[in-house]
């Protein structure tokens, strides 16, 4: 009603004035019987609040949708008045809906081809890299030492890759079940074995057997390996321990991975966890995407998990996954 009252106050208005300007002209004319032309005005007005009562009737619908936005887009597409104005926005509006279905239908359809693209790929390269790795495995000599290593950070690349084109459908690939905390990181350490021996960096697992979470194992799992790789990237040469806990505070669990590195300077704490962000140690270390604590975050967000980050230069880094109502 209020949005049809502010929308007809200029014609009420225009016709209030076209009134005062046909009295005047009658007055300066000569007429004197006012009381005739007030009691004309009067019917003038009346016939007007009759078309305004009338299109209100008409078009109630209308200024009501326009009122209230529908709680979503499918409520758009509702009955309408049977004036054309009223009509015509709804026939618009319905035109509208279909062209946007038919469009989030092919992107749909274009990142699930993108998804089985990727995952078809991911698992082909997965072959070859395989076979690299036995063949280097069999052989002690330096450069297939480091053909060893160039393909373990392949392999890190394309679980990442894997996971990322993933979350898309985040919502149809997780299963929450209770998770044993030290298992799930012993997997981790093993699958990093390698990386820790090459990189002179030592795992701690510190976590007791009894702590359990409800979480998805998988990408809990990736993203305990987002968070390993960090720590032994940037703790690499230094002999230092990467030590993993957990611990109960009020109803949560939290797991912490604390390592000894060279830290994160205080201004670049508040954005680590943007996408492509790599701060000021990715200068130092060319192989950062900026993407490892992004995808980790995404993950946390999407789990229902939080995750902190402490960093002092120099000193090392330590983050938590916090695992609400453990």
């Amino acid at each position: 009603m209020k949005l049809f009252i502010r929308e007809h106050i200029p014609l009420l208005l225009f016709g209030i004035a076209q009134q005062l300007l046909v009295l005047l002209v009658y007055w300066y004319d000569g007429y004197n019987h006012p009381l005739t032309a007030l009691y004309a005005c009067f019917l003038s007005l009346c016939l007007f609040a009759v078309y305004l009562g009338y299109r209100y009737y008409t078009h109630r619908l209308l200024y009501k949708r326009l009122t209230y936005p529908p709680a979503t887009l499918k409520d758009s597409i509702q009955d309408s008045d049977t004036a054309p104005l009223s009509s015509a926005v709804s026939k618009l509006l319905d035109t509208q809906f279909r062209h946007y279905q038919d469009q989030l239908t092919r992107y749909e359809k274009h990142q699930q081809e993108h998804l089985v693209f990727m995952n078809q790929w991911v698992h082909q390269m997965k072959t070859p890299l395989s076979v690299i790795e036995l063949i280097t495995q069999e052989e002690e000599h330096p450069h297939f030492e480091n053909i060893a290593e160039e393909a373990d950070r392949i392999r890190r690349g394309l679980e990442m890759v894997l996971y990322m084109a993933r979350l898309e459908t985040f919502e149809q690939d997780f299963h929450i079940d209770k998770t044993r905390l030290r298992e799930i990181v012993q997997d981790v350490i093993h699958e990093n074995k390698l990386y820790f021996i090459r990189s002179s960096v030592y795992p701690d697992n510190q976590i007791p057997d009894q702590y359990t979470a409800q979480t998805d194992a998988k990408w809990l799992r990736f993203m305990l390996q987002q968070l390993v790789s960090n720590a032994i990237k940037y703790s690499a040469g230094s002999r230092s321990t990467v030590t993993f806990t957990a611990f109960r505070h009020e109803n949560a669990l939290s797991l912490e991975i604390r390592d000894a590195g060279i830290g994160i300077p205080k201004s670049d704490i508040p954005r680590v966890f943007r996408p492509f962000f790599t701060g000021e140690n990715g200068r130092t270390h060319k192989e950062s995407t900026g993407m490892g604590l992004y995808l980790v975050k995404e993950v946390a967000d999407r789990l229902g998990h939080e995750i902190e980050l402490e960093s002092v230069p120099s000193r090392g880094t330590t983050v938590r996954i916090r695992f609400p109502n453990a």
